[in-house]
């Protein structure tokens, strides 16, 4: 812990839009930003050591994989707001079709700036057909377009099977996004797809963003649910704490007066799924996650934690220490200052810098 630095700088970067996650490569000693459209690779003092340009869509949660040296993140190709935005941020127009990807990075690689994500060789991809199925179908309970909310997905987390002690191997782990949509009240969980890595060997190939492809598993491994109430765009960044084993869970605050509307919580990694109803679908049964009893319960019994960060980006370093992403924007530059956090279970806000 005491050779890691206290702050990370990405650097300010001319991109389709902000930072949206980070991961380190701690044995390596490199630092990995995802921003929107842009992947960068710095060492630890901020020197860059590569980029890969050419994502025209939107690339979110980012993810290392100490155990194949490769990066994860999350991809999608959607026409609501968010890709209209990011399309007219870069100027370049989207396939006609809305996609979503899980996709792999060559690390070793990238080793000089503006790589190309579809020449260059560095990127394979794999086709979620579930989540496009989701997102393009009306929700049979509510009537309202986009079953469960679902608005793509974003948070991705590397790590073992909930309630898993240690026996299987580590899974990804993919977050839907949810639309927040206050009059609805079939929206009020996270839901989580599992997979293994090695569907890449299965499934990935490059990516034609232009055309994308359909190679994929025709659903996840397992579904998960948590139930946290509405939160506006789900998950936005997800990550696997050995040091605790749980997972972290950082979104941005929902709008339902009903609930406390905490911007993280805390899902129990040492608790198996358990299959009940899920509130506000009618019936509906599905694998339900536990959350973590930090900071504090609200009237619904959803445990949340009052702590501000983790949004555009954390890293859990296995040893009670973190870091978190504070980005900034700045003359249509798009930054980040990383910052080295400690844990202590009795602080209502969990983490303090350090």
């Amino acid at each position: 812990m005491n050779a890691m630095p206290k702050e990370l700088f990405s650097g300010e970067w001319n991109t389709g839009g902000h930072v949206q996650g980070i991961a380190l490569d701690m044995e390596r000693g490199y630092v990995y930003y995802s921003f929107t459209t842009v992947l960068i690779k710095t060492d630890l003092t901020g020197k860059m050591l590569g980029s890969v340009k050419n994502l025209i869509g939107h690339l979110g949660c980012i993810a290392y994989d100490p155990d194949r040296n490769c990066l994860y993140g999350s991809l999608e190709y959607k026409h609501d707001s968010i890709g209209a935005g990011i399309a007219k941020k870069i100027g370049v127009a989207l396939a006609e079709e809305d996609a979503f990807y899980l996709v792999k990075f060559d690390v070793d690689r990238i080793c000089r700036p503006n790589m190309d994500a579809e020449t260059d060789g560095i990127m394979s991809a794999v086709y979620l057909p579930d989540v496009v199925d989701d997102y393009r179908s009306v929700d049979e309970v509510s009537g309202y377009a986009h079953r469960y909310g679902c608005s793509g997905i974003d948070g991705i987390g590397y790590g073992p099977v909930f309630g898993d002690a240690g026996v299987t191997p580590k899974k990804l782990m993919v977050a839907y996004g949810i639309y927040s949509e206050i009059m609805r009240q079939d929206n009020d969980h996270q839901v989580l797809l599992q997979y293994d890595p090695t569907v890449f060997e299965i499934y990935g190939k490059p990516l034609s963003q232009m055309q994308p492809h359909h190679n994929g598993p025709d659903r996840a491994e397992d579904r998960y649910f948590v139930y946290t109430g509405n939160t506006t765009y789900g998950i936005q960044n997800l990550e696997y704490d050995p040091y605790t084993k749980h997972w972290f869970a950082a979104v941005y605050r929902g709008k339902k007066e009903a609930f406390a509307n905490a911007p993280f919580f805390v899902i129990d990694g040492t608790v198996a799924p358990q299959s009940k109803p899920l509130l506000g679908r009618a019936g509906e049964t599905g694998r339900l996650l536990a959350l973590a009893p930090y900071g504090t319960s609200d009237a619904n019994g959803i445990y949340g934690v009052p702590f501000a960060l983790g949004q555009t980006g954390m890293f859990a370093c296995g040893d009670g220490t973190y870091y978190f992403s504070h980005a900034y924007a700045k003359d249509r530059a798009y930054a980040s200052h990383v910052k080295r956090y400690m844990i202590d279970p009795d602080l209502p806000t969990l983490f303090y810098e350090g």
